[in-house]
């Protein structure tokens, strides 16, 4: 009885924060969850799961993985609880699951129960319930304030495996790969083979996992897609990321196609890190049974653009915003790869007012990390700094060579369109955390009306 009220409970609290959200300014995502556990301890730990459980965790990249995993299985006739919203750690999982959980039998309503895991939260998610699949995407440096270095991201994830559950990962990624060796768990591997873009010698001096696990010696790369991830193995013991279980070349951005094990599939933003999770949820899901004719079809057919609800314009420029994660380097890097990338002029908007919403340390080390050095190309014409750590980010461009594109702007809300518009050319690009995106669109927005 305890367990049904407790469900109950986080119903009820749901619906009373989806009618007051347009006043609290939040989804209720979180605090339903924490009320009912508090009631009743560990409730998520007695309820009847469905056969497939769906983990997906990593530094990065959790988010577009979930997504598109989400999309196949319920485009293949399963029903799929999954974390929509992206909030992943302990008490919106319980949240989540509840909601979608009879009160009276504790079943839940699904078919497959699919979670985006920080990598902090797993094993108090799956305490007693383990999942049958667990994809890891990458280990990086991110949140170190919170998280400190991948070693210890690394033993947290590998602290929290069960040896029933299958293990999809990157094997592009030195520190995922070593779960191979670690665990005796089934391992599936993917990986991106040379894209035109990989360079021959690393862009920092900072690499991580660039030793062999097994006999010590510093791996030789054939590429690097970015940072330490690429293709590599142990010149002595021969340890590397082949071979390759699933692999994905022939990637071509400006169409938006790759191949996936010879078979031709849509990717949905023409970014290497959506190549990386379009891999990623054919690797899990043709794992679990779906054909490959199916996945094709399901990520091939009818596929709106990822960003479009942040594309619009002001007159006759183009403006696409992008959420990029603060605390993560090579996330960040991602991003502006993928603005360099673009055809023509542009102007670049970076800036964010809180570093997490987690926790109040600001770490802002991690700049440092990021080589804003590929911004010196003659089609960038103006940086615009904004937020409540504008001059940080301007001091660490100007050290990075780039002091003639700078524009500091004080209060963004009120100025960005009129300097945007008055002081640069060419399509605006947006690199700022998610808690600033409304104010963005609304001060970017204001030319048109």
């Amino acid at each position: 009885m305890k367990d049904t009220l407790a469900i109950i409970i986080n119903k009820s609290i749901s619906i009373i924060c989806k009618i007051l959200k347009p006043i609290l300014h939040k989804d209720g995502s979180v605090t339903p969850g924490y009320y009912a556990n508090k009631y009743s301890n560990n409730i998520i730990d007695r309820l009847k799961y469905p056969k497939i459980i769906i983990g997906v965790t990593g530094s990065s990249g959790k988010g577009s993985t979930t997504r598109l995993i989400a999309k196949i299985l319920e485009n293949n006739n399963y029903k799929v609880i999954w974390n929509k919203n992206g909030s992943n750690l302990y008490n919106a999982a319980v949240t989540l699951i509840l909601n979608h959980t009879n009160s009276f039998t504790k079943k839940i309503n699904g078919d497959v129960l699919l979670l985006e895991l920080d990598e902090s939260y797993i094993k108090s998610v799956f305490h007693k319930i383990n999942p049958t699949h667990l994809v890891i995407t990458n280990i990086t440096r991110d949140q170190v304030a919170r998280n400190g270095e991948p070693e210890l991201i690394y033993d947290k994830i590998l602290n929290s495996i069960d040896p029933s559950t299958t293990l999809i990962i990157n094997a592009n990624d030195p520190l995922t790969l070593r779960y191979s060796l670690d665990t005796n768990n089934k391992i599936v591997k993917y990986g991106i083979l040379k894209y035109k873009t990989d360079y021959k010698k690393p862009l920092s001096d900072t690499l991580d996992a660039a030793y062999c696990p097994i006999c010590h010696t510093k791996y030789k790369y054939d590429w690097y897609h970015y940072g330490n991830i690429g293709i590599f193995k142990c010149p002595k013991c021969k340890y590397g990321t082949f071979p390759l279980n699933y692999h994905a070349n022939d990637i071509n951005l400006a169409t938006k196609f790759m191949t996936i094990n010879e078979h031709i599939v849509k990717i949905d933003y023409p970014a290497i890190f959506t190549c990386y999770a379009t891999l990623a949820a054919y690797a899990l899901t043709n794992t679990i049974g779906i054909s490959d004719e199916n996945i094709m079809e399901s990520l091939n057919d009818n596929q709106e653009e990822f960003n479009s609800n942040n594309i619009f314009k002001i007159g006759r420029r183009r403006i696409e915003m992008i959420d990029s994660k603060p605390e993560n380097a090579l996330s960040y890097e991602q991003t502006i790869d993928y603005i360099l990338e673009q055809k023509g002029n542009l102007s670049i908007i970076i800036g964010f007012d809180n570093v997490s919403r987690r926790y109040s340390l600001n770490d802002i080390s991690w700049l440092y990390d990021i080589n804003f050095e590929k911004l010196n190309n003659p089609f960038v014409d103006k940086i615009f700094c904004i937020g409540r750590f504008r001059y940080d980010i301007a001091y660490r461009l100007e050290l990075a060579g780039l002091k003639d594109k700078i524009i500091i702007i004080d209060d963004y809300k009120k100025n960005l369109s009129y300097q945007v518009t008055h002081k640069s050319k060419g399509n605006i690009y947006t690199v700022i955390f998610v808690d600033m995106m409304d104010d963005v669109r609304n001060a970017l927005s204001e030319v048109n009306k």
